[in-house]
């Protein structure tokens, strides 16, 4: 075998090698990163008690949201915050789009494909948000679709005209993972 062949064949294996290394790599140091970040948020000796302490803490936060005490301490918190202008504005889009990921209300459950009105024809994907934009006054044949960035959990909302789009049958956590994957990502069928 001639040198030539076999820095082909090492190169070749070296790049092959990359590509299984760098994305294990990458998330294991987002990861920890981000554990040891979570974990100094409540500052005790002890390596990963900080962040136990932080996790049974929002755990039962989450359950004494779910008892009638809490409830109504919530409702007062609620209240006030939105009392507060610029607080209002921010406490009102945070909350609304937790909702609209995890919560009763998901809104990121609708894929659809969308044609710009430009006539290029290019299509992009995204989520229907909302469906009746009237309080808006806006015309009854428009709809919200959100369009997320790829590599980013930043996005734009565009209105179309309901006409504008064609509704994808997969699941949407599929379809959101190819937007953010810029397209690399498959798609399993639904």
């Amino acid at each position: 075998m001639n040198e030539r062949r076999l820095s082909r064949i090492l190169l070749g294996y070296f790049f092959r090698g990359l590509l299984l290394t760098v994305p294990i790599a990458v998330m294991a140091v987002v990861a920890y990163k981000a554990l040891a970040w979570l974990d100094q948020i409540i500052k005790v000796d002890i390596p990963g008690l900080g962040l136990a302490i932080l996790l049974a803490s929002i755990t039962l936060i989450g359950w004494m949201g779910s008892t009638f005490l809490y409830q109504r301490l919530a409702e007062l918190g609620d209240d006030l915050l939105r009392r507060i202008p610029f607080l209002k504005t921010v406490y009102d889009t945070l909350k609304d789009l937790m909702e609209g990921l995890v919560g009763s209300k998901k809104k990121f459950d609708r894929p659809v494909l969308v044609r710009p009105l430009d006539g290029s024809g290019l299509e992009q994907l995204g989520f229907i948000t909302q469906t009746d934009l009237s309080h808006l006054g806006l015309p009854s044949d428009r709809v919200a679709v959100y369009i997320p960035h790829s590599f980013a959990w930043s996005g734009r909302l565009f209105v179309v005209p309901a006409s504008a789009i064609t509704l994808i049958d997969a699941k949407a956590a599929e379809v959101m993972k190819f937007i953010l994957s810029g397209g690399v990502a498959q798609v399993e069928e639904e």
